[in-house]
């Protein structure tokens, strides 16, 4: 039986119907004899981390795909923070941010002008610069780069991460006051919300009056007079992967955020690059952990170029992309389906529609596994609706994970009590009952 899973994650791959595609989704229409070689000698079905209709964000699912609680999830911030090497204290909050162009409407309501704007790194660096720490009753505010425009804010001090976004998300909206949860209008998140909403009014008037951005007004360009906030985040107590499932895990992925849930998680991560092209660098990551194989039980092999590309809102953008990660999966697959000690699963984490307004939508994704003593089915198409199908279902949340050590031999047949811990996997760690000589 294999001992080891290879996950390739074609993140946001699955997709809506398009009418320029002939009322069928970009997976569909792409030429992808590869993935279909493949589900022609595996189980396939379909996947949802939480409940179908239900979008959810690449870290959400993620998540589930790597076995955590619901209720042990840190907070997007809180990942980030940690995949961008910020130090982050126990009761710190961590939330998202960026610079953005906003300004008040004619009733003074501030409005999100433009969410995405232009500039060089050397303007970056001085948008960031022109921000120092910030403390209002007893929260410290602090601004993080991590990437051109985009940083992590830490709040320091008695402060909770229930308050909500400031970010709207789509251009000529309101952005929203910070204002704590409805079920935690404590004083901590009554604070939190309050030294947010003054450091945001403070960094507007900072930025508005930044040399930059009223040259770029006289200009009749975008200035970056504003930051935005949302998915507030604070460090939980959440088992590893090693000790709850038994295995080592290495994450091969790009992003701060993969890599901090990495570390969250108790897995090793290596960050993969970018060249633009999605096939070729999806093939380059497989061969690393082919190389690295033997020193893991779970593999978690990423690319983000289907959900980008569904971003775009160019249903063609995608067959293309889905085309390219195919002829780089075709390069390497023959690799792991010969190795008998591999288990190879494919799949999503979430769907990311090529048309409408939602940045990812509910849809569930298509999955498969091929290896040793995996159940064949009569599916020989890999893509939304073919799959659907298959043997395998549908799965959702930690379902996907127990599957894998079910095919690994590892699962725990319920009842079985030979470690006082509370594992998933088969067997578990426990001391040894020995012999006393005396005896």
């Amino acid at each position: 039986m294999p001992d080891a899973c290879i996950l390739v994650l074609l993140d946001g791959l699955g997709d809506r119907s398009h009418a320029s595609l002939d009322e069928r989704t970009p997976l569909q229409a792409a030429a992808t004899p590869c993935l279909d070689r493949l589900a022609a000698r595996s189980a396939t079905g379909l996947y949802h981390a939480t409940m179908f209709g239900q979008p959810l964000p690449s870290e959400n699912a993620h998540f589930a795909l790597f076995g955590g609680m619901p209720y042990e999830f840190p907070g997007r911030g809180a990942l980030e923070a940690l995949g961008s090497g910020i130090e982050l204290g126990p009761r710190d909050v961590a939330l998202l941010t960026h610079f953005a162009h906003i300004g008040p409407d004619a009733s003074n309501r501030l409005t999100l002008v433009h969410d995405k704007v232009p500039a060089t790194s050397d303007e970056a660096k001085a948008l960031f610069d022109a921000l120092p720490p910030f403390e209002y009753d007893g929260v410290t505010a602090t601004l993080h780069p991590v990437g051109g425009l985009f940083g992590v804010l830490i709040l320091h001090g008695e402060v909770s991460p229930f308050v909500t976004d400031t970010n709207p998300m789509v251009d000529g909206r309101l952005l929203p006051r910070p204002l704590p949860l409805k079920d935690h209008r404590d004083r901590m998140a009554q604070r939190t919300a309050a030294a947010l909403e003054r450091y945001l009014l403070w960094a507007h008037r900072i930025l508005s009056a930044l040399p930059m951005n009223r040259e770029r007004l006289q200009a009749g360009q975008i200035p970056a007079n504003g930051l935005v906030t949302q998915r507030a985040g604070r460090l939980t107590r959440c088992p590893s992967m090693r000790q709850r499932y038994g295995l080592r895990g290495l994450s091969i992925a790009t992003g701060a955020m993969y890599a901090g849930l990495a570390r969250f998680m108790g897995m090793d991560f290596v960050k993969a690059r970018d060249t633009g092209d999605p096939g070729a660098d999806l093939a380059e990551r497989i061969r690393l952990a082919l190389d690295r194989a033997a020193d893991y039980d779970f593999i978690h092999v990423h690319t983000k170029t289907p959900d980008q590309a569904g971003h775009t809102k160019d249903p063609a953008a995608k067959v293309r992309v889905i085309e390219s990660l195919d002829r780089g999966l075709n390069e390497v697959v023959d690799a792991i389906l010969d190795d008998q000690r591999l288990l190879l699963a494919v799949t999503a984490d979430h769907s990311t529609p090529s048309c409408g307004t939602l940045i990812h939508s509910g849809e569930p994704v298509p999955m498969m596994f091929a290896g040793q003593g995996v159940r064949r089915d009569r599916v020989d198409a890999f893509d939304e609706v073919s799959v659907a199908g298959g043997a395998l279902g549908c799965m959702r949340g930690r379902e996907f994970l127990f599957t894998v050590l079910n095919h690994l031999d590892r699962a725990r047949l319920i009842g079985i009590r030979d470690t006082p811990l509370p594992v998933e996997y088969w067997p578990g760690d426990h001391p040894p009952f020995i012999l006393d000589p005396q005896e």
